[in-house]
């Protein structure tokens, strides 16, 4: 396969965070091999008509939409931005991602439990101060976009400043955001609790405020259920039941130490997954971080709720945490989302993350494919969120979240790409050998929020 050619011109610097739109940018046209897909791949296997190939073609943006895709230059009218020879993806999505922990990623040995007290809980207490929350928020979401990522589902902190801070930064960027204040009322530190009344106001004020605003959702955002008594996680599903459209967000079964330590703290519940399903908590909008320890009734519960599991590869391997099954989810119908997690997770790079989720299914004996990956954190994820008519795909009338990536960077990936047989093999490779570094361009809702700065 012929090495891809480099025509465009040097970029210029830009920031992440510019808001300002672009002149003349109402109707782009990008050119470039595009890549997304149509539907759900079947599992192990690289040929996979799902997989919605269109190389040197150019992709329409009109008032921040996907127009249509064709094979011949647009007209005068349109802005053309040639990057043939250059990847062309749908913005990627993290379903679990954490905002204050890019200040303590790549912390060394521990596990989960003591984790959150060594490193997790100290990062977090500093954003109670509203002004080191808005500075950490708009330094966490310019930086998923500069790893191409432009719609996530986040944790702040417990503090409403700190959620604050999150959806401002993220409606100032245009970006696809949902989050919401993290919910604890026990067994952690003081300045990380609240109480029941106090959260449940907060929370209440904060979804006046953000949820349904721009491109922003409000996410019900239980820690895990040992810092939730049973009077906290009966609020919060009591605010999922009066508004359907909420998110739930939350972790479970990451770690062996935690799932029995829930099941002394709800010894009721059949499973760690029962507590919330219990709490009304387990529905069509919950997203579940990790999932590793569970059941066959589990995996049938998620299935059955239409609940969203966020495997987070990197995390689980940094922390020692397990192998998630996602062959059996998968036998089920579970929706899996693809999750960075950070900062357990090493890298905000979904590349990165998606490489690490094929070595976890290699040590199950299982093959991912690069089409399974790549639907997980970008059509499939959007799907799992309910968002798949908005984000994840270029199907026409969707938000033009965009990300231009290059094939290959350096010697050696250039080689291997060169070498590629066929388009998943080429796909594979530049999934395992890239990361944020050959991101080109990033544009939310077609407006160009981040370029990278390229010599002259």
């Amino acid at each position: 396969m012929p090495q891809p050619s480099n025509p465009m011109q040097p970029a210029t610097a830009a920031t992440p965070s510019t808001p300002s739109k672009q002149p003349g940018a109402a109707r782009i046209a990008i050119r470039g091999d595009l890549l997304d897909f149509t539907a759900a791949p079947a599992w192990a296997e690289p040929e996979s008509t799902a997989v919605r190939w269109r190389p040197d073609h150019w992709l329409l943006i009109e008032d921040g939409r996907i127009a249509g895709v064709q094979a011949l230059p647009p007209g005068p009218e349109w802005q053309r931005i040639d990057h043939r020879g250059r990847l062309v993806l749908p913005g990627f999505i993290d379903a679990h991602v954490h905002c204050p922990q890019i200040d303590m990623i790549a912390s060394y040995g521990a596990e989960l439990l003591d984790w959150l007290q060594t490193y997790t809980f100290p990062a977090e207490l500093r954003h109670a101060d509203p002004d080191f929350a808005a500075a950490g928020a708009k330094r966490f979401t310019d930086a998923l976009l500069a790893h191409g990522t432009t719609a996530a589902v986040v944790m702040p902190t417990v503090h409403k400043a700190s959620t604050d801070a999150l959806f401002a930064a993220a409606q100032a960027r245009g970006m696809r955001l949902v989050a919401g204040k993290v919910l604890m009322d026990r067994h952690a530190p003081a300045g990380l609790t609240d109480d029941v009344e106090q959260a449940e106001r907060d929370c209440r004020e904060l979804i006046e405020r953000w949820h349904g605003r721009d491109r922003l959702s409000y996410a019900v955002t239980v820690r895990f259920a040992p810092t939730s008594s049973p009077a906290q996680l009966a609020m919060a599903g009591t605010l999922c039941k009066e508004d359907p459209t909420l998110y739930a967000h939350t972790h479970v079964a990451e770690n062996r130490d935690e799932v029995r330590w829930v099941a002394e703290l709800y010894p009721e519940a059949r499973s760690y997954l029962d507590v919330y399903a219990r709490a009304g908590l387990l529905h069509r909008r919950s997203v579940l971080a990790h999932g590793i320890w569970l059941d066959a009734e589990d995996h049938a519960a998620l299935a059955d709720s239409g609940a969203v599991l966020a495997h987070s590869p990197s995390s689980n391997l940094f922390l020692g945490s397990g192998l998630f099954d996602w062959t059996a989810l998968a036998a089920r119908g579970a929706a899996v989302a693809m999750a960075s997690d950070v900062g357990a997770g090493t890298s905000l790079s979904m590349q990165r993350t998606l490489a690490d989720a094929y070595k976890v299914q290699a040590l199950r004996g299982q093959r991912l494919t690069a089409w399974s990956a790549l639907y997980a954190a970008t059509r499939g994820a959007a799907r799992a969120l309910a968002l798949e008519d908005e984000i994840g795909s270029f199907d026409p009338g969707c938000t033009a979240d965009v990300c231009v990536w290059d094939w290959a960077r350096g010697s050696v990936p250039e080689r291997r790409d060169e070498l590629a047989r066929s388009l998943h093999e080429r796909v594979f490779a530049w999934l395992v050998l890239s990361d944020e570094r050959n991101l080109v361009s990033a544009r939310v809702a077609g407006v160009e929020r981040f370029r990278r700065n390229d010599p002259p």
